[in-house]
């Protein structure tokens, strides 16, 4: 995710980003000006002299401006609500291990070291496996092993997050077995593991539900007819400058959607994605800081 200062004008106008979101829409931003230069060319030069009467009219571009402004206000709104519901579910899983945590350091003997340090390990690799189990690939080289058996049993997991919280909830009931923890206190524990499980597979509903593709596909084309057609809508008024009009409007649409693409999916390695990397950077010092230390 970008940081940056809202409040600096200048720099977000002149923002490296911007340069990549032109970079991308390079290519049809191209096209855009060669097929407007060429139907000005045929309307100014070859059409329009043999026939005055022909008049570019920009009143149903009007119209359907509104329809289309409509449709992308929606658009826009559902990839954020996506990326602001995935950014509430990582701070709730950024809560729930700081208090599973906290709860563990107040039940675990203070001479327990190894339990503790287990536990510790354990949470920090339910967090990372989670972020890359999101992305479709869990990275072991993140995992932090606490016996020999754990890495190569992790590899024949499918489902990585789950089974590490499987792992953990055989831990705390072996506590309770063992008389460690009370029936209370696994009561307690309870609750924040599966805390766990329930924002893992919040996430996965995200991930796994992309936006309607009839939904998708019509804005899509809308956006296409709009961009194409413009051309004969300005260019009996605004002659040659139509090219760079026309350019920018499509920089304009195009980039509406370029954005709501990149955020609808708010896991991933882009630029505006959320910094899970971060968050599970930060989850393991803390967690190991509440446990161990």
């Amino acid at each position: 995710m970008i940081k940056y200062n809202p409040k600096s004008w200048f720099k977000l106008i002149f923002h490296a980003y911007s340069r990549f979101v032109m970079k991308t829409l390079l290519p049809a931003l191209i096209f855009m000006a060669v097929y407007t230069a060429g139907v000005c060319y045929v309307v100014l030069e070859v059409i329009h002299p043999e026939k005055e009467e022909f008049t570019s009219t920009t009143a149903l571009h009007s119209l359907l401006g509104i329809v289309l402004g409509l449709f992308l206000v929606f658009r826009v709104n559902s990839a954020y609500d996506r990326w602001w519901e995935g950014r509430k579910l990582w701070g709730s899983l950024v809560n729930s291990t700081r208090n599973f945590a906290l709860k563990l350091n107040a039940y675990l003997p203070k001479n327990d070291q190894q339990t503790r340090l287990w536990f510790a390990m354990m949470i920090s690799n339910f967090v990372h496996a989670s972020k890359e189990h999101l992305r479709k690939g869990v990275q072991l080289s993140e995992m932090e092993e606490p016996d020999d058996q754990f890495m190569p049993w992790l590899r024949g997991r499918k489902h990585k997050p789950v089974a590490i919280a499987a792992l953990l909830y055989d831990r705390v009931n072996a506590l309770a077995k063992e008389g460690i923890i009370d029936r209370e206190q696994f009561l307690v524990l309870d609750k924040e593991m599966k805390d766990f499980v329930d924002i893992i597979g919040a996430c996965e509903r995200i991930r796994n539900t992309p936006i309607p593709y009839s939904y998708s596909m019509f804005i899509k084309k809308f956006v296409f007819v709009y961009i194409i057609t413009l051309p004969f809508g300005f260019v009996t008024t605004f002659k040659y400058l139509t090219i760079l009009t026309v350019v920018l409007i499509a920089f304009v649409l195009l980039s509406v959607e370029l954005i709501s693409e990149e955020i609808e999916d708010p896991f991933g390695r882009d630029a505006n994605d959320l910094p899970t990397d971060e968050l599970a950077g930060k989850i393991r010092e803390t967690v190991r800081e509440i446990i161990v230390t």
